[in-house]
């Protein structure tokens, strides 16, 4: 008997491959628009001062799409799941994504984000894109909205909180600020009622309840240069705020808004919220990315699995 084959679109945000393809990347992100030569300066800088211009977010999400496909083969092999990539900004795009399902004889999917936690301005907007391909094309597809609860998740997260805590090994752990943080968004999401928010603090406090943490708080990060306000406080200013007026003088970062190693860990955090805690004087560490933990290949598996079965 021949197995139901499913196929499993992975979006993310998608990233540039190399340093010459960052301004159409920028511009793509503009809408079309071409980013001012300073704002194409400032990015290209970024991305050089990460590993000399490597595009680690590329390289990651190709490893996590590999990854879920074995997973999900493994842990549910009465169904043939076949994994496809659809990025936002860069090639393949969901629509294409959609698209090689579609020429390759898919007649089932499910859709997933690389992001636990549901915004209209995120998650939503990928699933739109992917909606309406699926529509045009004929092609059966369901969707996974959020998945920011899911106890492998939450398993995952704690381990590398637990884990980064044993870093400070010169002051007792309930000294030490935990400072979970996620991209922020802008503001206006508030007043549409969006669960990003409360849902990015659910998690938290699942991490917070299973280690008992008494000393901890959320801060946002990368917010987009635009004039209309955005989720704060920023994570600079918190940091700013904890030793100057609070005199903490040691904290660790839990960035569980995104899923693996890429420019806003890797140099928002590691490079820039780094250099500013030196300034500072404080001892600052971050928990380690998910990348292709098998906890977080596992709790992807799970929801798809769930989300075929009809169960979500």
């Amino acid at each position: 008997m021949e197995k139901r084959k499913v196929g499993v679109l992975v979006m993310s945000y998608g990233t540039p491959e190399s340093l010459d393809q960052v301004e159409a990347y920028y511009t793509h992100i503009r809408r079309g628009n071409a980013p001012t030569a300073e704002m194409l300066q400032d990015l290209t800088r970024r991305y050089e001062a990460i590993v000399g211009g490597f595009f680690p977010l590329r390289e990651n999400t190709n490893k996590q799409v590999k990854a879920l496909e074995e997973a999900l083969n493994r842990l549910h092999a009465e169904v043939e799941f076949v994994c496809y990539q659809g990025l936002k900004h860069a090639h393949p795009m969901i629509e294409e994504g959609v698209q090689q399902m579609v020429k390759d004889g898919i007649t089932e999917a499910i859709g997933v984000v690389l992001a636990p936690h549901y915004s209209t301005m995120s998650v939503g907007s990928y699933i739109k894109r992917a909606e309406q391909t699926a529509h045009e094309c004929g092609l059966k597809m369901g969707f996974i909205e959020s998945y920011h609860l899911q106890p492998q998740l939450i398993d995952a997260l704690t381990e590398r909180v637990e884990k980064a805590l044993r870093l400070f090994t010169e002051v007792a752990r309930d000294k030490v600020r935990v400072i979970f943080t996620a991209h922020s968004l802008p503001e206006r999401i508030v007043a549409m009622g969006d669960p990003y928010p409360k849902q990015l603090l659910e998690t938290s406090q699942a991490i917070v309840d299973r280690l008992q943490l008494s000393n901890w708080q959320f801060g946002w990060q990368s917010a987009g240069r635009t004039a209309e306000p955005w989720l704060g406080p920023d994570i600079l200013n918190v940091l700013r705020t904890i030793r100057q007026e609070q005199h903490v003088l040691q904290a660790l970062v839990c960035p569980i808004g995104f899923v693996s190693d890429h420019l806003e860990v890797l140099y928002d955090l590691d490079i820039e919220a780094q250099a500013l805690a030196k300034q500072l004087g404080l001892h600052l560490e971050r928990t380690a990315s998910l990348n292709v933990d098998p906890l977080y290949m596992a709790a992807l598996s799970e929801v798809i699995f769930a989300k075929l079965k009809g169960e979500s």
